[in-house]
């Protein structure tokens, strides 16, 4: 195998991690990436895994779904995670990162990695395999380059697209911490967030230049498709004047210390950095142009003379429709010599991404080796994303973040339906259990 390489085209998170997986289990690992020779219209650090739409990796709450997903990576020594725990910034129960550090401490791995070659180029179609490059993944994301996008449809004959929104960042010496307070939702103490309170009048108001506000117009040939879990704020106003106050904007849990309630709706504030310069508006994803975004944010309470580090903007978002085109083992069905790894798969976020990358690293590491690809069971996150990509029906995939309905039905050891209190508690321990005995199978084998 020491002739042989595993490509690996994309350097984000899910390419990263897949080239770390599989280089930590012997394979030669040469991945692309094509900045800084050209950046996609939502990046601009040279640094591999960069962060684009928050700084958050969500939930850190071992009985949360993400949570959970974490946890399972953590136990096949996530180079990803483990950059996450030496860059955290303050975010209640959430894991934030300081971004910069963060993609720097994942660029510093992977170069210094003895088994991974990294070349700063751009592919625009998917390679032949031959006898020393036997095996692609491909993990470009969301935003593919038009060239590799073609060879991958002409590949998998799907080819889907849909429209994913960035939330914009303020400074924090601009915020008037006169009415923004610190707390977080239900928390004891000064909390991790900052927020804006509104009053009825003041949620009115802005909701209404909101709505009259101009937004970026897709082109005519492009097709609104937006995902569920990251909605332009905008978009979602649309459903319903409330639906902000049930949304993003919720205020309960956030009694403001001047009134001692909660205030009619509320806008939360995230750092952004260790050290505590920037705030990423939190849930704020929207299309609004430039000049609107600042004009109708600094309607928000405690926000009238914010400064915008970074301004929200609207990306496209590429996948395939996994169970036509995908094996559990995340190789293609029409061509067993590629893997997809991240969003191409259909899955949302951060770590679902990574967590792709990671299960696609493993499984080419296996196929060069000789051994058999595996795929984790349902009871795990790992294998509850699996089976979403790989057994949902085609005609109503879309892609998902990690999330407790993917997962098998749930029931006590009386055959009776468990407490939902206790249902992230067993979900939990069900997936340690079985992640155990597969990692021990895996050894064994």
């Amino acid at each position: 195998m020491a002739d042989r390489y595993l490509t690996i085209i994309g350097g984000g998170l899910a390419g990263c991690e897949a080239a770390w997986q599989a280089a930590e289990r012997g394979c030669r690992v040469m991945l692309y990436d094509m900045k800084p020779r050209s950046f996609s219209p939502a990046h601009s650090s040279p640094d591999l895994a960069e962060l684009v739409c928050s700084n958050s990796l969500r939930s850190d709450d071992p009985f949360s779904a993400v949570g959970l997903l974490k946890e399972e990576m953590r136990q096949f020594d996530s180079l990803i995670m483990a950059a996450a725990a030496a860059t955290r910034v303050p975010a209640g129960k959430a894991l934030a990162v300081d971004r910069t550090l963060f993609a720097r401490f994942i660029t510093e791995k992977i170069d210094s990695h003895p088994a991974i070659e990294v070349r700063r180029e751009e592919i625009s179609e998917i390679p032949r395999p031959d006898e020393v490059h036997p095996l692609t993944i491909v993990a470009t994301g969301p935003l593919t380059s038009d060239g590799l996008a073609r060879s991958l449809r002409e590949i998998t004959g799907e080819h889907l697209a849909f429209y994913d929104a960035i939330a914009p960042i303020v400074t924090a010496d601009s915020l008037n911490r006169g009415i923004i307070y610190q707390a977080s939702r239900y928390d004891d103490g000064p909390g991790d967030y900052l927020n804006c309170p509104m009053d009825k009048g003041q949620y009115l108001a802005f909701i209404t230049a909101l709505a009259a506000a101009d937004k970026v117009e897709l082109k005519s040939f492009e097709k609104k498709k937006y995902f569920e879990g990251c909605l332009p704020i905008e978009v979602m106003l649309e459903r319903g004047e409330n639906t902000l106050r049930f949304g993003p904007m919720k205020p309960v849990g956030l009694p403001d210390p001047r009134t001692g309630r909660d205030p009619y709706a509320v806008v939360q504030l995230r750092k952004e950095n260790v050290a505590g310069t920037h705030y990423n508006m939190v849930g704020f994803q929207t299309k609004l142009t430039y000049p609107e975004q600042k004009r109708v944010f600094r309607l928000i309470p405690g926000m009238e003379q914010a400064e915008f580090e970074r301004l929200g903007s609207i990306h496209r978002n590429t996948f395939v429709c996994g169970p036509k085109v995908l094996e559990p083992s995340l190789q293609l069905k029409t061509r067993k010599d590629i893997l997809l790894a991240g969003q191409l798969t259909g899955v949302e976020g951060y770590v679902e991404s990574t967590a792709m990358g990671l299960l696609a690293g493993i499984n080419a590491a296996r196929l060069l080796q000789g051994s058999e690809v595996v795929c984790p069971p349902a009871e795990t996150a790992l294998g509850a994303l699996i089976h979403h990509l790989t057994n949902t029906d085609a005609a109503r995939f879309q892609p998902s973040n990690i999330n407790f309905s993917l997962f098998a039905d749930l029931a006590g050891q009386d055959g009776k339906k468990v407490p939902k209190k206790f249902r992230g508690q067993l979900r939990a321990e069900k997936a340690r259990k079985a992640l155990s005995e597969w990692q021990a199978a895996i050894h064994a084998g």
